[in-house]
């Protein structure tokens, strides 16, 4: 038994090593790239793999953490920001889509219940493969990515209800006045009891673990606290899915946020792959060898309906048209949300299983042409552009999405940086491992988180791939400099400043990576001594020009020995 586990890992890794680069590099996606690689290693493929169902239900587990991951992005405050966008455009978008899939369910035949579940299961994008996409080209806070972004959310606060509502469509007797509201009810009632519960218990049991500085305890924690709250939620007869998200929920607005978010994505990504490779598995490719029009045919109507609806929702809200059009083509498909419900409503017995196949090959399908619907936005959106410099019109300014300072270590200096940094109206996120300096700082009012900061991905977690600037003021040399190395090496064109103890250091750290090292040992010599002239009766424009001359003497000194240094950037 423990062979066949073991030898199906195997084949499952080899096939993702193997086949999600290549699509990657095709410009298909990573989730394409694992449902190609479990279709192919799949009963439907070459067959190297028949133990499907063991391996879904392990899988859901990535759908979990994706969920409590989504659940950390929603806080309040960011939903109140876009609730125009998100409840008026999204609602509008998943609401008259999943009416318009509903009805043309009923027309080819499936009962009510069914026909609700998958008319609004087909309704949802892909939040993954949309958000990607906008990632890679730059476009995630140009108008038509914030659209997308805010319909893409209200679809994830969607899946929650929706996950809630398939066995009250199980019991039959289905009505949307009635059992809706009964579903919305409990949803609320198990929300407000696991928001109390946690919001009194959660950050102190939180605190305490971070004061054994041990990480690894903390990420044990981090993943207990998304399986506790699932199972506990699921026990109550809702879904993981549903606990894993308020589980997010709760973490979202407290100061370990970004620590728990490093230390649970490694968990995701590995079995979200896995989930994507297990839906991979489940599709019936001989359906598409044996009805191809079937399938395409099913394949543009539901590209067509979704297109209309995102494009006359887009309009009518004040969009532009091209901004329109961009956010109904790259919404078009249906995502992996569709394949969760999907399952829980096969699994509860209401879809068959020959349309459970049929619904799983055709989300499939629908994420496979993405790209070309990316590769139609930008030549649309280049169209327009030219069109409107060759007739000599102003395009729209966007709205300038700017990133917020990180300051990796908040002791003094740090503190120091922050007190700055607010005072110029300047936003920024401070990250420090010791929670007693967490702790006082927030009583102060001071925005800092708990966190490793020595490592990349807490401070990407924090916002690094849309930072203006990163400031490290760590206690601790090596920390220091194997930070500047890896940052130059993730975001080559992000400004560093570090701090050094002395200016041997700052040379390094220069020569490692950072745009600018400032020696604490210096600094302060220069206040004992500005502060020892000022004490003798110097007038202060004299004591500033010596500032002036001993910090340009000390510029060109670094400069002249990082010269002779050999250049690795």
């Amino acid at each position: 038994m423990v062979s066949d586990y073991l030898a199906d890992s195997i084949i499952l890794l080899s096939a993702a090593v193997a086949i999600v680069p290549l699509s990657q590099r095709l410009g298909l996606g990573s989730v394409l790239g694992f449902l190609f690689a479990g279709a192919i290693v799949g009963p439907s493929g070459i067959g190297l793999i028949t133990a499907v169902e063991e391996i879904r239900h392990f899988a859901e587990l990535g759908v979990v953490f994706l969920l409590f991951i989504i659940g950390m992005e929603l806080k309040p405050a960011r939903l109140w920001m876009m609730r125009r966008w998100v409840f008026g455009l999204g609602a509008a978008q998943v609401v008259i889509s999943g009416a318009a899939l509903t009805m043309i369910c009923l027309a080819l035949g499936l009962r009510l219940e069914a026909a609700i579940i998958v008319g609004l299961g087909l309704a949802l994008s892909s939040t993954a493969f949309v958000l990607q996409i906008l990632s890679d080209s730059g476009a995630l806070y140009k108008t038509y990515g914030k659209r997308s972004f805010a319909i893409l959310l209200f679809q994830d606060l969607a899946v929650v209800p929706l996950l809630a509502l398939v066995p009250l469509l199980v019991g039959g007797e289905f009505t949307v006045g009635g059992e809706m509201g009964v579903a919305i009810l409990e949803g609320a009632v198990i929300l407000i009891v696991v928001v109390v519960i946690g919001r009194y218990l959660l950050r102190p049991i939180l605190h305490f673990i971070s004061k054994s500085l041990n990480h690894d305890i903390f990420a044990a924690s981090a993943v207990l606290i998304v399986l506790g709250t699932a199972y506990i939620v699921a026990h109550a007869g809702f879904s993981m899915a549903l606990g894993a998200f308020l589980a997010g929920m709760l973490i979202s607005d407290s100061e370990y946020r970004h620590q728990v978010m490093a230390d649970i994505q490694p968990f995701r990504a590995f079995l979200l792959g896995l989930f994507f490779m297990s839906v991979g598995m489940s599709v019936e490719l001989s359906m598409l060898v044996a009805d191809p029009g079937l399938f395409i045919g099913l394949l543009l109507l539901l590209l067509s309906v979704k297109v209309v609806v995102t494009l006359v929702a887009s309009l009518y809200f004040g969009d532009s048209k091209c901004d329109a059009v961009s956010t109904a083509l790259l919404l078009a498909q249906s995502g992996e949300f569709a394949f969760v419900i999907f399952g829980v409503a096969y699994t509860q017995g209401l879809i068959e299983a020959t349309l459970f196949q049929q619904l799983l090959l055709l989300v499939a399908l629908s994420m496979a042409v993405t790209p070309l619907l990316e590769k139609s936005v930008k030549l649309l959106r280049n169209r327009e552009k030219a069109r409107a410099t060759g007739a000599g019109e102003e395009l729209p300014q966007e709205e300038p999405q700017l990133g917020e300072v990180i300051i990796a270590g908040f002791g003094r200096m740090g503190r120091r940086v922050a007190s700055i940094l607010d005072l110029a109206h300047t936003p920024y996120v401070a990250i420090e491992s010791d929670p007693e300096k967490v702790a006082r700082g927030r009583e102060l009012g001071y925005k800092v988180f708990y966190g490793d900061a020595s490592r990349t991905d807490v401070l990407k977690a924090a916002g690094g791939e849309r930072a203006r600037l990163v400031l490290i003021t760590l206690n601790d040399s090596r920390s220091t400099t194997l930070l500047v190395q890896e940052l130059r090496k993730r975001y080559p064109h992000l400004p560093i400043l570090a701090r050094g103890r002395d200016s041997e250091e700052c040379v390094n750290l220069v020569h490692e990576g950072a745009d600018e090292a400032i020696s604490e040992a210096f600094e302060a010599s220069l206040q004992l001594g500005a502060s020892g002239l000022a004490h003798l009766g110097f007038p202060q424009e004299e004591i500033d020009a010596v500032l002036v001359t001993t910090r340009n003497t000390q510029t060109e000194k670094i400069q002249k020995i990082f010269s002779q240094l050999p250049a690795t950037r």
